[in-house]
């Protein structure tokens, strides 16, 4: 198997799906791996590296939204959550628990590429930048909020006695796009744009999601609610933010 093609675990009980996701994926060169309960789930994850996730909220006697819970508190590889039509609040849920993005059932596989390719663009840029800046001798500027110390460089978030804020790709490009736009107000447009495209249309609420769960994280971490809600429009970070350049 080649290194070079990036894998997708597609976690569903209905083989029916997990064949329709299979040829689609493969169709477009990915390799996939298939699961479908915990068990195989974890087996996959522990022989090998995927590159992301898709998987079913609602598993054979199992809890898909467990699942994820379980698989973040473990990796920050990307997860979308599938779910039925009618299963919103399992989706907000899953979401809440750390997946990436969701796609609903019936689906367009259309949709599932394009939601696909964008979590993984945004993983691969991170990694890149990551990889720039850890090679680079520049100084390389870190953001200080209440307790908490942010750092691109390293893509970490942490508070002033170490603790480690374990956020996922998408939650780490919201809290950074919030610092380096403290005190300003951000349409959901605007935070989109400064998110590196990732997919969203007026009807979805991912952004939302996304900042309830960052804003528990940082709750978390021991700091106040920083996140503003405007009405009508978006958010604002309302915390005072010190840039400060480290060399490394």
């Amino acid at each position: 198997m080649s290194k070079n093609r990036q894998i997708i675990l597609v976690v569903d009980d209905e083989a029916p799906i997990r064949r329709l996701l299979r040829r689609c994926f493969e169709s477009e060169n990915y390799q996939v791996a298939e699961a479908e309960n915990r068990d195989e789930t974890l087996k996959v994850l522990s022989d090998q590296s995927v590159d992301l996730i898709t998987l079913d909220v609602k598993l054979a006697g199992e809890d898909g939204l467990a699942l994820a819970r379980e698989i973040r508190n473990n990796t920050v590889v990307p997860i979308i959550m599938v779910s039925g039509k009618g299963d919103l609040i399992d989706t907000v849920l899953g979401l809440e628990f750390g997946a990436d993005d969701y796609i609903t059932k019936p689906f367009q596989l259309r949709e599932v590429l394009a939601r696909v390719k964008s979590a993984l663009r945004r993983t691969q840029l991170n990694q890149l930048q990551a990889t720039t800046n850890s090679i680079s001798t520049t100084s390389a500027p870190e953001y200080q909020f209440a307790n908490c110390t942010l750092c691109p460089r390293i893509r970490d978030v942490k508070s002033f006695d170490g603790t480690k804020g374990m956020l996922t790709t998408a939650e780490f490009d919201l809290l950074e796009t919030f610092v380096k736009h403290a005190q300003q107000a951000l349409s959901r447009n605007q935070i989109m744009d400064h998110m590196k495209g990732q997919n969203w249309n007026p009807n979805d609420r991912t952004i939302d999601n996304q900042v309830a769960r960052l804003r528990k994280k940082l709750m978390s971490l021991g700091v106040p609610d920083p996140i503003k809600t405007i009405r009508g429009l978006g958010y604002q970070f309302t915390e005072p933010v010190e840039r400060s350049s480290q060399t490394r």
